[in-house]
């Protein structure tokens, strides 16, 4: 375990929310690591994440942090959640990813009708769910649901699930004008992977296109996205933990984004290693070198910053989802555009790090070259789109109305 690593474990492990049952989950994860950055080039070039990467997740039941208790989750506190996934990123930013995406599913269909549950869990508690949640979807409403057409992109891990929850508009619930996010939920018979999923980077996610022609969707697998009532989410009439009242979109913002701190923390202890024994073609020590001395304490600062928002902002999320407090817009959206940051401050520093290592780092044998281009694959999902967000607190901040839908 590297000194960055070290650290970041001390300064969680008196947190209340890490658990007996979450220290032993995220060293689960933790003993993972070696195995999944084994595997990292591999998983690159075949774009998909092997099959017993994710077999050995299910096994030490990292899908569950988030499942409720009664359906054989651990229904623990988020920020156990997204310390694995930072934790797996060291190893394989596209393992991470698809982790995060998966599992987050978990948390989403415990807000669903009853029976949208019984659907899935009653069967199988290990069920795995994919998503695309782009509004896309055509709708028609017929007699006990809904008629649901269309093309989705960008469905990571979706070959490894047999459900998937997919995205469409439907007029507000409440009558008042205006369509509203809904989320549709559907079985791997109902629609088709379309593998077109050939990019720069985070490879290995296989975030291919989904197709669904004319599927029948019964009311009770919908549920209003970003309606956080208890009437936008019965699924809390029996969910009734805290967990379950934070709104949709501080759960999910962080799913894709934490994979890159950790991703980061790879590349850092990647490039110490080899700033360590590296000496170049004309003499020159890589330790020795001003850049690369920088570079190396500059990510690390950042890694350390970005963990302490992280912890810090979801520590007050917590606090609201436990006591009923309702955050500011303003607080919201500053959560989010620092949550959307994330990505592009990941991608300066391990930029630095892949430069600092000169002309022989930019083979693809360097894992710090496949991780800079999975960052900035990320950097590609609308939640990492840091401009729009900080524009869209910057606006507030200057008292104009907010325009984000989602908070």
């Amino acid at each position: 375990m590297g000194a960055l690593t070290e650290n970041m474990v001390a300064g969680i492990a008196t947190e209340d929310f890490m658990t007996p049952e979450a220290i032993t989950l995220l060293e689960a994860a933790r003993a993972m690591v070696p195995r999944l950055a084994d595997r990292a080039q591999a998983t690159d070039e075949a774009g998909i994440v092997p099959p017993e990467s994710v077999k050995e997740l299910a096994e030490a039941g990292l899908f569950k942090v988030l499942q409720p208790k009664r359906w054989g989750g651990y229904e623990l506190d988020p920020r156990v959640f997204y310390t694995i996934q930072m934790t797996l990123a060291e190893g394989c930013m596209s393992t991470a990813w698809i982790y995060g995406v998966i599992a987050v599913h978990n948390w989403q269909l415990a807000l669903f009708p009853e029976q949208a549950q019984q659907d899935i869990w009653s069967k199988d508690t290990g069920t795995l769910i994919a998503s695309t949640y782009m509004p896309v979807g055509k709708t028609e409403e017929v007699e006990g649901g809904y008629r649901l057409s269309g093309r989705w992109g960008f469905s990571s891990g979706s070959e490894h699930c047999e459900w998937i929850f997919l995205g469409a508009l439907l007029p507000k619930q409440d009558g008042s004008e205006g369509m509203e996010h809904t989320t549709f939920l559907l079985p791997k018979s109902d629609y088709r992977i379309e593998k077109n999923w050939d990019v720069h980077g985070l490879r290995g996610t296989g975030s291919h296109d989904i197709v669904v022609e004319d599927a029948f969707v019964p009311a009770h697998r919908t549920q209003r996205t970003n309606n956080h009532s208890n009437a936008g989410c019965p699924g809390r009439e029996l969910n009734s933990g805290w967990l379950y009242r934070i709104p949709f979109t501080q759960v999910f913002q962080r799913a894709v984004s934490s994979s890159c701190i950790g991703a980061m923390d790879g590349a850092i202890n990647e490039f110490r290693t080899r700033a360590a024994a590296h000496i170049g073609k004309h003499g020159a020590k890589t330790a020795e070198d001003p850049n690369a001395q920088m570079a190396v304490a500059e990510a690390m600062v950042a890694s350390d910053q970005l963990k302490l928002v992280l912890y810090r902002n979801y520590a007050r999320i917590v606090e609201c989802a436990k006591t009923g407090d309702q955050m500011t817009v303003e607080e919201r959206l500053l959560q989010r555009a620092q949550s959307s940051l994330v990505s592009k401050l990941t991608a300066q520093r391990v930029d630095d790090l892949l430069r600092a290592c000169a002309a022989s780092g930019l083979y693809k044998s360097n894992p710090i070259e496949r991780t800079l281009r999975d960052i900035n694959q990320g950097r590609g999902h609308i939640a990492n789109n840091a401009d729009a967000y900080l524009r869209a607190h910057g606006s507030v901040m200057l008292g104009m109305p907010n325009t984000d839908p989602f908070v």
